[in-house]
C-alpha cells in the first residue's frame, strides 16, 4: 500500500500548480493533505475512485485537512474529541481492520514562540489520543508536524535553535511521542540521510536547498517492520512543502 502526505499550502492554489497531475500519477492508496485553507465545495477536483474526507477550520481560509482513499474506512473521526483542539480542522482519523490512519496539521508555535503554550497542550492531547488508538490497533500518523526533530533535519540548526519548529520544547514533545511506542519511519530507515520537506519562499531557499524536514510518517513500533520504504519527493513542486510517503505491506 502506498501512503502519501502533503501540505499543499492552499488546495485551490495547488490545483493550479499541478496537483491533479501528481495525484493521478502517484496512484496512492491513501493521499493525505494539510493546510487546505478552504471549506467543502470550494474546489473543483475530481478524485475518481476515491472516498473523500474533509475537515475545515471554523476560520475561513485557514488550516484544514483532508484524506483521499481507495479503501472505505470502518469509521471516521474528525478532531481529537476535545473542544479546545477541534476548531481548526487539524486531525482526521480513519479506522481500518488492521490500523488507524491519522492525518494531522500540527499548530505552528509562531514567531517568537507566541503560541508555544497552546502547541504544548496540543502535543500532550495528541499523544494521549494516539496512545489510546494504539492500545486497540496500530497507528499510521502523518502530516506537517511543524518540528525538525534533530539537527540533521534542518540546514541551519544553530541559528534556528529558538525558532518555531526547532525549539527545545517542540523537539522534546516529539521525543516523548517516540518514547511512547512510535517510530519516525524516514529517520529509522535512513539515519544519516539529509533531505528536507519544507523551504521558505524567501531568499531562494528551495533553489539553494536551505530547508527543514517537518513532514513525517510515524508508525506504531509493532508495525514498523511492515514499512518497506519511507521517502521524500522533493522534486515535486506546487507548495512550499513537498510530498512525503511510505510503502507498507500488510
Amino acid at each position: 500500500m502506498k501512503f502519501i502526505s502533503w501540505n499543499v499550502n492552499g488546495f485551490r492554489a495547488c490545483l493550479g500548480k499541478g496537483f491533479e497531475e501528481f495525484f493521478k500519477l502517484c496512484d496512492a492508496d491513501f493521499f493525505c493533505i494539510q493546510e487546505t485553507k478552504m471549506q467543502p465545495g470550494q474546489a473543483d477536483f475530481d478524485a475518481h475512485g476515491y472516498y473523500q474526507y474533509w475537515y475545515s477550520a471554523e476560520k475561513k481560509g485557514y488550516s484544514g485537512t483532508a484524506i483521499f482513499t481507495k479503501h472505505e474506512p470502518k469509521s471516521v473521526q474528525y478532531g481529537l474529541g476535545i473542544e479546545e483542539h477541534d476548531k481548526e480542522g487539524r486531525a482526521i482519523t480513519l479506522e481500518y481492520e488492521n490500523f488507524y490512519l491519522l492525518c494531522v496539521y500540527t499548530p505552528n508555535a509562531q514567531r517568537e514562540l507566541a503560541r508555544l503554550g497552546y502547541r504544548m497542550a496540543w502535543e500532550d492531547a495528541l499523544r494521549d489520543y494516539m496512545k489510546e488508538l494504539d492500545s486497540k490497533k496500530p497507528v499510521i500518523y502523518c502530516g506537517d508536524l511543524n518540528v525538525a526533530h534533530e539537527e540533521i533535519d534542518l540546514k541551519n540548526p544553530k541559528t534556528n535553535h529558538f525558532s518555531a519548529g526547532f525549539s527545545d520544547e517542540e523537539r522534546g514533545k516529539f521525543t516523548q511521542l517516540l518514547e511512547a511506542g512510535f517510530t519516525d519511519t524516514f529517520r529509522k530507515l535512513y539515519p544519516e540521510k539529509v533531505q528536507y520537506s519544507w523551504w521558505s519562499y524567501m531568499y531562494h531557499a528551495r533553489e539553494k536547498n536551505v530547508g527543514w524536514r517537518i513532514d513525517y510518517f510515524v508508525v506504531s513500533n509493532r508495525i514498523f517492520q511492515k514499512v518497506k520504504d519511507s521517502f521524500i519527493l522533493n522534486d515535486v513542486f506546487g507548495s512550499d512543502h513537498c510530498p512525503v510517503g511510505i510503502e507498507l505491506e500488510f
